[in-house]
This record gives C-alpha cells, sequence and structure tokens, in this order.
C-alpha cells in the first residue's frame, strides 16, 4: 500500500470535493477505477474515502481505457481517477 501523499504532491485527486459528494448523495456503495499507474495507491484512496465518509468503498480492479470505460456495476456511484484533467 503506497502512501498518497506522495500522490497529492503531483495530481490534484480532489479527495474532499468526492467526500462532499458522497455525503450529499449518500450512496450505499461506491466504486472507485484508476488507470494502472494510480492502481498502487488505490487501496490508500479508499480508506481514506471510507473513513471520511463511512460508506461501502470498492476498487474497479479491471482495466481502464479512459473515462469512457465504464464497468457493469452494482454500486450506487462510480468515481474514475485519472492522470490528467478531462475538459
Amino acid at each position: 500500500m503506497k502512501n498518497i501523499s506522495d500522490l497529492e504532491q503531483k495530481y490534484d485527486l480532489e479527495i474532499e470535493k468526492i467526500v462532499s459528494t458522497i455525503n450529499k448523495q449518500k450512496p450505499k456503495s461506491v466504486l472507485l477505477q484508476f488507470p494502472d499507474g494510480l492502481k498502487p495507491y488505490a487501496t490508500s484512496i479508499a480508506r481514506l474515502i471510507e473513513k471520511k465518509t463511512n460508506t461501502d468503498v470498492r476498487i474497479w480492479l479491471g482495466s481502464c481505457f479512459g473515462a469512457c470505460d465504464t464497468p457493469q456495476t452494482d454500486a450506487n456511484l462510480l468515481i474514475q481517477f485519472g492522470h490528467a484533467p478531462w475538459k
């Protein structure tokens, strides 16, 4: 498990925005989807979000080829992370 403080120096993960959205929408479960380069940090990010929201957070371990690659899931909220801003 990698420490996300190193990652937050390079990327804006928008954790507080995610926490706010989860607390507002109150989903029963959340699925996090990461590109391969961010997957080493997935557990740390999921635990942080779970701690701040008290929500069931799952990690998609399948392939991810960009924002259009959306997994089929029974989670109530899908959050996709990427290496670059999406416009």
